[in-house]
């Protein structure tokens, strides 16, 4: 899978002929050793062939040199297809200038290993426009009386004999046959929030799972994004926000701050044991493998980034979110909480002078790279730079991640954690801001457009930030986009995407009510439960099952979109059932 079949018939005498190749993900990387072709057979006509699988994932550049003198004969790049067969044919087109030439050719096609994909949204979207039928039909007044009585004839001629009359139009098209205390709570919820929420989660479980085993579904190997990048932190982002609400609400039912302290002290104990004993465990070392278990981990940042936002907030939260009655009441929601801001701006310094300014061994100051084969290998052992270098001073090379992202292409053979200790700080720092947009909801509830233009506003400063850090690039910034590094050019792109994603999907699903948010809402209100369950149940069926062509993306899709809807569905079934694991 994700390889192609490459043929090279070299037509020149001796000395022979070595081929390296470099990926077109791999920033100032060094070429890697492929193969040597041995020289053609002059006296019998035989040229000199050797064949190497090539990588089809990304662009390839192939280099051809002399395997004596080092001469640099050739230098092809190319994107090779999935299964493909290629020949590349080296032959002498000048004797007297020695003018070498390089031919590419395809033998047999590749396949498009991207046809899966098409079907599976086809499929999707053909249940998509079932339901959608099916919802139409319903508020038609003698589908719906049909429908209820064939499903309870009993319950249906009680209610139509009664005053009450047909059931209600609202009721049937949620169908939510809640009590009146339940509904009424659920009115006043942001399912904006909880859709959020889910979509993220939903992303996260499919990705976990393999995503089909395609690279995009993958983390990317260091700098840039791929959709497994953006799940986590829109999952902090939409923490952030749900903060702000629960604390403002439990404070005006009367808590103290006091028992809401205790309360959050609590949760973030409670993740950080979940992240620890139940999802990080090397099994293949035993479940109690004390020596070699993981430290950090996602639940382990949820649980401490959690804290320290709650906790911020509680200091500086009000009871009653009402007008402020200072200077500037458009900035009600940032004036009168400027002492966390000062303290956010402190943390993040803190970020920018350790990644900085701190001197690790035999790495340069405020390195940012890969190692391994990165920066043409001059820094083989500085994986992460200064965030490397604290883990496994604090933690120990054995607690931390074994098998980073940038291992594959970089070559890196330095533990390197993505949820290590330094990139906690700007996982703070976007909680905080998605903190702002549950500020923004509070302050101006009952406001649409408000609330709406803050976020469009929201979205267009993270995103000018974003555009000064990285030079509107993948590399060449001061402050790459970076997941494992968590820089904060990371945090302002992602956060600059959750406030316009959250406007989009409040507008749809609390404004205009267009979209109900399912499925998504309902993974999103169990969302602890579908996280854990999703890890601990990964290898058992029907999450899982042996398959019968393990090179097939059409295979490994299928599962994972399987695993993926079966926790949908169980997610929906106890939301009917109104079972909610609530930390």
């Amino acid at each position: 899978m994700d390889q192609a079949l490459l043929l090279i018939r070299n037509e020149l005498p001796a000395p022979g002929l070595n081929l390296a190749a470099r990926s077109g993900s791999c920033h100032q990387c060094l070429y890697q050793f492929l193969a040597f072709v041995p020289p053609s057979n002059e006296s019998l006509r035989k040229p000199g062939t050797a064949s190497v699988m090539v990588d089809t994932q990304r662009p390839l550049t192939l280099l051809l040199n002399s395997s004596v003198g080092d001469r640099d004969l050739c230098k092809i790049q190319y994107h090779f297809g999935e299964f493909g067969n290629y020949s590349l044919v080296v032959k002498t087109l000048s004797t007297s200038t020695q003018t070498v030439s390089c031919d590419l050719t395809i033998n047999e096609g590749p396949i498009n290993s991207y046809l899966p994909i098409l079907f599976a949204f086809l499929v999707y979207m053909g249940i998509l426009a079932i339901l959608i039928a099916g919802r139409l039909l319903m508020k038609i007044d003698p589908v719906r009386n049909w429908v209820y009585k064939k499903l309870n004839p009993r319950a249906t001629d009680r209610m139509i004999n009664s005053e009450l009359g047909s059931p209600n139009t609202t009721d049937s098209l949620n169908c939510d046959p809640t009590p009146q205390s339940w509904s009424t709570g659920s009115r006043r919820r942001l399912r904006s929030l909880d859709t959020f929420r889910g979509l993220s989660l939903v992303i996260m479980v499919f990705v976990n799972y393999g995503g089909g085993k395609y690279w995009f579904f993958k983390h990317e190997s260091w700098n840039g994004l791929t959709v497994a990048d953006l799940v986590f932190p829109w999952f902090v982002f939409i923490m952030g926000t749900s903060i702000a609400l629960a604390l403002g609400s439990m404070l005006r039912w009367g808590s103290s701050k006091w028992k809401v302290l205790r309360k959050i002290l609590w949760r973030s104990f409670v993740l950080i044991l979940l992240g620890i004993i139940v999802v990080n465990p090397n099994y293949c070392l035993g479940p109690l493998s004390w020596d070699n278990l993981r430290i950090p981990g996602v639940l382990q940042r949820l649980g401490f980034t959690y804290l320290v936002v709650a906790a911020l907030e509680l200091l500086f939260t009000r009871p009653d979110s009402g007008t402020w009655e200072g200077q500037f009441p458009a900035l009600q929601d940032i004036l009168p909480y400027w002492p966390q801001w000062i303290f956010i701006l402190v943390l993040e310094a803190i970020w920018l002078c350790l990644t900085f300014l701190l001197p690790v061994p035999d790495c340069p100051r405020g390195y940012l790279g890969p190692g391994g084969i990165g920066d043409f290998g001059k820094y083989p052992n500085c994986t992460g730079g200064a965030a490397g270098y604290i883990d496994r001073l604090l933690l120990g090379e054995k607690h931390m991640y074994q098998h980073p992202s940038s291992g594959v292409t970089y070559q890196s053979t330095m533990p390197y954690d993505p949820e290590g200790i330094l990139g906690t700080i700007n996982s703070i720092v976007m909680a905080f801001l998605g903190l702002q947009a549950g500020k923004i909801t509070l302050f101006y509830k009952d406001q649409p457009k408000q609330i709406m233009s803050r976020f469009i506003i929201w979205g267009i400063v993270m995103g000018i930030i974003s555009a000064i850090l990285t030079k509107c690039s993948k590399e060449e910034g001061f402050i790459p986009i970076n997941k494992n590094l968590w820089s904060i050019s990371y945090v302002t792109t992602m956060s600059c995407f959750a406030f316009i994603l959250l406007l989009l999907i409040y507008y749809l699903v609390d404004v205009k009510k267009w979209w109900s948010g399912a499925p998504f809402l309902y993974p999103g209100m169990n969302s602890i439960l579908v996280y854990i369950g999703h890890q601990v149940f990964a290898n058992y069926f029907p999450f899982k099952w042996k398959m019968q062509d393990s090179q097939s993306h059409a295979e490994h899709l299928t599962q994972n979109l399987t695993a993926t809807t079966l926790w949908v569905i169980i997610s929906y079934i106890l939301y009917r059932r109104r079972i909610f694991w609530k930390i």
